[in-house]
């Protein structure tokens, strides 16, 4: 599990499994306790890709929300998640969706969580910084793991389900990073672009740096960004950059949202950075 999810990893196992757990109901002679057989709970689905762009089975979980299957016809958009895994961060930004849509305050969407094989290796582009290169056996794989969602991974997506156009990425730290390298690298693959606690650290700030320059070669860019980060200090000290950059350079179609959380930490951030970006993002029509 990634070190950011447990805690509500757990709120989120507690709602959801135990309204589903065995029940014991008194005999009504014996006054024994009679147990009720369990049955299978589902939250969702999943699936794996024999993928060819990354010569490797990567297993992929699904959320379909309560509005997918009170239609026939119902088309949604598509959150993508990577460290989507459910020992990962699947669980518990699925049962934040409901939540969201549930109480109104967001549209219905599905959710596709990546399970990660080598999560540093897909997360990072390349570096020049030899401390980089020192945190996993191999880094720098970004552009193949992009090419297997943008390839593989969405075309399957839209067989397997009734989706619309409108596609969203989110994630938090290094899966931040891979998504602000994704807004630059290849803008068009996402409608929003929400990156929490994003290593913007990495290859000494280079996103960081050239983000400016980004913006004014692509005046006519047109999609949401929302960039959250907390009080990490290694993390929060290149995020705060951004907003000046944004303010100076940001195409008029653009629609970014900033929100400093300094008084969470790099494991306590997801939650209340992702809470806020559904709502702002993804608010239902008004009427």
């Amino acid at each position: 599990m990634s070190r950011h999810g447990f805690a509500a990893l757990c709120a989120f196992v507690f709602c959801f499994i135990l309204p589903a757990m065995p029940v014991q109901a008194q005999g009504p002679a014996s006054g024994q306790a009679t147990a009720i057989a369990s049955q299978p709970l589902s939250i969702g689905e999943t699936f794996t890709i024999d993928s060819k762009v990354m010569g490797e089975t990567r297993r992929i979980n699904v959320y379909l929300p309560v509005a997918y299957h009170e239609r026939a016809d119902a088309r949604l958009p598509v959150v993508y998640m990577p460290d989507g895994g459910i020992a990962e961060d699947f669980l518990h930004v699925a049962g934040l969706m409901q939540v969201s849509m549930a109480n109104g305050t967001m549209r219905p969407f599905m959710l596709v969580g990546i399970e990660n094989t080598q999560r540093r290796r897909d997360m990072t582009g390349p570096t020049e910084v030899a401390r980089d290169r020192k945190i996993a056996p191999v880094v720098g794989g970004s552009a193949v793991f992009r090419a297997f969602i943008r390839d593989e991974l969405m075309p399957e997506v839209e067989r397997r389900y009734r989706t619309t156009d409108e596609r969203a990425i989110v994630g938090e730290s290094a899966a931040g990073l891979f998504i602000m390298e994704t807004l630059v690298l290849a803008p068009d693959m996402f409608d929003a672009y929400v990156a929490i606690d994003p290593s913007l650290w990495w290859n000494d700030r280079a996103l960081a740096k050239g983000f400016g320059a980004f913006l004014e070669a692509n005046p006519g860019l047109k999609v949401k960004l929302f960039i959250a980060h907390s009080g990490e200090p290694s993390i929060a000290d290149v995020v705060k950059t951004l907003p000046a950059i944004l303010e100076a350079s940001a195409p008029k179609g653009l629609r970014w949202h900033y929100l400093p959380l300094p008084e969470e930490t790099h494991g306590t951030v997801y939650h209340p950075a992702a809470l806020r970006a559904f709502r702002v993002l993804f608010a239902p029509e008004k009427r």
